[in-house]
């Protein structure tokens, strides 16, 4: 584990995540996401390091450049933005990008995946940075940000210098995995059986 307050990938007392292993496959396996991506994305995991805090800008800016989107990070009475939230969460953005790269899905990966979903329901929202702000982020906006996660990535790992091939495969598997974890997220939003 690292010292970023919140971040909590490998902590023993995570509860285990509700989705099986055998769920977690089949998942896997529909979104056709499989040892290739893995290697892929480990092979962006070099190349992005040294790119967060530039990737964090860009998707920085897509959020405050959206105000329906600001508004999840900002004083539901004010309207103004949060800055120790967005400052928390920031750093912790910049931990599952590499997070996300070191591909290693393993149970305790699970089990904070679950943990970041229940960060964005009603059920969690705000406890990890004891903050006031928006209670909710509706499921439809959390499913939505898998778009401009994704496809702002592609830039980034084109700037690396790998080849068009390379690149193409480490996209590939970056917006798989992006996916992935979105709807691992959305498990808390679900009703018992409906996941």
């Amino acid at each position: 584990m690292t010292s970023i307050p919140g971040y909590r990938l490998g902590d023993p007392t995570l509860p285990a995540s509700p989705v099986s292993a055998a769920q977690f496959e089949e998942l896997k396996a529909s979104l056709l996401f499989g040892p290739s991506d893995v290697a892929s994305l480990k092979r962006a995991h070099d190349l992005l390091t040294p790119q967060v805090e530039a990737i964090l800008d860009v998707w920085y800016g897509f959020v405050g450049g959206n105000p329906h989107l600001l508004r999840y990070f900002s004083d539901p009475k004010t309207g103004t933005p949060v800055g120790p939230y967005l400052d928390g969460v920031r750093k912790r953005f910049g931990q599952w990008i590499l997070d996300t790269c070191r591909a290693n899905y393993d149970g305790a990966w699970l089990a904070y995946q679950e943990e970041i979903g229940k960060r964005h329901h009603r059920i969690g929202k705000n406890k990890t940075d004891r903050v006031i702000a928006a209670a909710h982020i509706p499921m439809s906006q959390l499913l939505a940000l898998a778009i401009p996660i994704s496809v702002t990535m592609k830039p980034f790992l084109a700037k690396s210098g790998a080849n068009a091939g390379d690149v193409e495969a480490m996209h590939a598997a970056w917006t798989k995995s992006v996916w992935l974890q979105a709807i691992l997220w959305a498990r808390p939003y679900a009703k018992d059986g409906d996941f």
